[in-house]
């Protein structure tokens, strides 16, 4: 396939166009697969140095309506029902003393929304790409604007012209900058994430009390949160309302593990033991991740030759499920903008299709936030329960 697009047809908004993703995550990957579906040539730059150079993370519900409708326009659907665990969806709300408030199985959801692990689904869309499709190891450290083109600039490779440049790259996007001014804020919850693996045969309580799904244990603006995945492991998320840098001001997570855990477990004080015993035998990393969000009301003006999507336009935090189920719906809106020629320029594509994406997360924003002032407020659950 020709580097510059040039075999694409003339009207073709595309042809001759070279394009860069800029980030390998569920967005860019599936931007790619839809994009090369259609003749489009692309590449995709990604900072890790190979695919499993690290973990991907816990596990991820597709809903219908985005996730796995993105993934049934990928030509995926058979594919990803084999490594799908429809039973994930089950989940526990429970309160500090252990009492079990509140709980959901497959069969109380309106929709189908079954789990996979991130590196699986991860593996499931690069395995469709052509290869050499992803440059592993590249990120890029400087984004140039160039005439009506931007140079993409690394430390370890030839710096690249491209006429397109998509940021699917997070919340530390490299490319948003070039968009918009709009910086994303500390949503008040920190969560730190540590893990259980191999759970059935070395934590079997702990991998009954947990189930196969999910659980929520809350209360006193904190929480423990513990999701099953695919791998045998079980992540949780020791979870509490306070400032950004209060983690570093008090020094948590700079002396051992040991001491690190013990911290942490000093602020659960009148907790069920059961519930503690997911912290006290975990492994001994911990993750340190405080959640951000993007105002839900965001404009800007579209940028010649520039985009973004996913947690590079609009992160938020995790507790509706959506993140990744909107970072590939993104990737197929942006497709079908790109590829359906009702506009005579690029960037009035790309204007059409970010004021789309933009009205299309505000709500959804606004109630990821509400959503956590349900899980972290001084006598949660009972709010929660209330609404569950």
């Amino acid at each position: 396939m020709p580097e510059d697009n040039a075999h694409l047809p003339t009207p073709h908004l595309l042809r001759g166009k070279r394009i860069a993703i800029v980030g390998g995550g569920p967005a860019g990957l599936t931007l790619a697969r839809l994009l090369q579906m259609n003749d489009v040539r692309v590449h995709v730059f990604e900072r890790d140095v190979e695919a499993h150079a690290r973990l991907q993370g816990g596990s991820l519900d597709l809903h219908e309506k985005s996730g796995q409708l993105a993934l049934d326009r990928c030509g995926l659907t058979g594919h990803f029902s084999t490594v799908a665990r429809p039973e994930g969806q089950a989940t526990c709300v429970i309160d500090k003393h252990g009492v079990r408030r509140a709980a959901s199985a497959v069969d109380d959801e309106e929709e189908s929304r079954p789990e996979i692990d991130r590196g699986a689904l991860r593996d499931l869309l690069l395995s469709s790409l052509d290869e050499d499709t992803v440059i592993w190891g590249s990120p890029p450290c400087a984004i140039l604007p160039e005439a009506n083109r931007h140079r993409l600039v690394f430390e370890r490779r030839q710096a690249e012209l491209f006429d397109l440049v998509i940021g699917a790259d997070g919340l530390r996007s490299k490319v948003r900058p070039l968009i918009t001014p709009i910086k994303s804020f500390y949503s008040g919850v920190t969560f730190i994430e540590t893990r259980l693996s191999n759970v059935d045969d070395r934590h079997p309580e702990i991998a009954r009390y947990v189930g196969p799904g999910n659980v929520l244990a809350l209360g006193d603006n904190k929480g423990l949160l513990a999701q099953r995945n695919g791998d045998g492991s079980i992540r949780v998320y020791i979870s509490r309302r306070i400032p950004e840098h209060w983690i570093r001001d008090n020094k948590i997570g700079v002396e051992g593990a040991a001491q690190t855990r013990e911290r942490l477990l000093a602020w659960f004080p009148d907790w069920a033991p059961a519930l503690l015993e997911m912290v006290r035998q975990s492994e001994d990393h911990f993750l340190l991740w405080p959640l951000y969000a993007f105002p839900p009301d965001q404009t800007w003006t579209t940028r010649p030759g520039l985009t973004i999507l996913g947690d590079a336009a609009h992160v938020m935090p995790p507790f509706l499920g959506q993140g990744a189920n909107m970072a590939m719906l993104d990737a197929v809106e942006l497709t079908d903008h790109l590829l359906g020629g009702r506009f005579p320029t690029l960037t009035e594509t790309i204007e059409a299709f970010e004021r789309s994406m933009r009205a299309r997360m505000a709500p959804l924003i606004r109630a990821s936030l509400e959503t956590q002032n349900l899980l972290f407020e001084e006598d949660a659950p009972n709010d929660l329960v209330a609404t569950f």
